[in-house]
């Protein structure tokens, strides 16, 4: 797991660097030019580094490894984390509304040159590359917390084409296409934290991250199984918890019912990628059976 984390930690200082480059050549630019758009797409970057900043956080606290007051180790503290960077959306969102706002309000139009072209091309082509990289990297380690992360990248690429288009518009002489865009921007960042949130949400409610049908069927092919019922699975991708209750003949001795517990443990871990802990609970094969029937009606 500390390979893991180290792994996490070091791509996000990547991306951390890459963020705050975009963010203060996009911003320093449009507040140059009075670019309301491109200011916002540059607080919007920024903000992408804010969140490495509060992943880099949450990495270093997932790390911790179990103990007496946290058995279960650490780890959900990436899913905090990975809340958090879904409220600095939020709060961006906020803001950048009240800014597009005041700006239909004075109607003032920004100074747009073949330089702003430039500077949101480039920026777009680095972003793009950037949340492709964080998205596939974060699906390949199971971390939630670079998948989301670069969620929010992903939001920056769509905001990037948008004020590009409205460049376009104000040459040709629309300014409050520059406002209007800034809007638009508002609710992709919106909606990004929403998608967080859903995600995270998952894991902190402990959703069932395992079909049941499928633990079952691993248990039943060990030999020793009887039945099989009461199966909870439970934590975040690349970390599950397993309980499960097997039945055995009541004929076996204590150790080897154990050693059927140790086979089922083994087999369900082989075959299921992520899973940290299976805790199964043996039970003579009559009382299980009622237990299971008594559990479905």
């Amino acid at each position: 797991m500390m390979a893991y984390y180290e792994t996490v930690r070091r791509i996000l200082i990547i991306i951390f660097a890459i963020n705050i480059a975009t963010a203060l050549v996009k911003g320093g630019y449009g507040l140059l030019t009075n670019s309301l758009s491109m200011s916002a797409d540059g607080l919007h970057s920024l903000f992408d580094g804010t969140s490495n900043i509060i992943g880099l956080v949450g990495i270093a606290l997932a790390a911790r490894p179990p103990n007496k007051e946290y058995p279960y180790g650490h780890a959900k503290f990436e899913t905090f984390a990975s809340l958090g960077i879904a409220v600095l959306l939020f709060a961006g969102s906020i803001q950048l509304v009240l800014a597009a706002v005041n700006r239909l309000q004075s109607q003032s139009a920004p100074q747009i040159t073949e330089l702003s072209f430039a500077v949101m091309g480039i920026t777009l082509l680095i972003n793009t590359g950037v949340s492709a990289y964080e998205y596939i990297l974060g699906k390949k380690l199971k971390s939630s917390i670079l998948v989301a992360d670069s969620m929010h990248t992903r939001s920056d690429i769509f905001a990037s084409v948008g004020v590009i288009l409205g460049l376009f518009a104000v040459k040709m002489g629309y300014p409050l296409a520059d406002p209007v865009i800034a809007l638009l921007i508002c609710g992709l960042i919106f909606l990004t934290g929403l998608e967080i949130v859903k995600d995270n949400s998952r894991v902190l409610l402990d959703k069932a991250l395992v079909e049941e049908s499928l633990i079952v069927d691993l248990a039943k092919s060990v030999e020793g199984v009887c039945t099989c019922h009461g199966v909870r699975t439970r934590g975040m991708t690349g970390e599950i918890f397993v309980d499960l209750h097997i039945g055995v003949y009541s004929s076996l001795s204590i150790d080897a019912a154990h050693k059927v517990g140790e086979d089922v443990e083994s087999m369900i871990k082989s075959k299921i990628p992520g899973v940290r802990d299976v805790v199964v609970h043996l039970e003579p094969k009559d009382y299980c059976e009622l237990k299971a029937r008594t559990a479905l009606k």
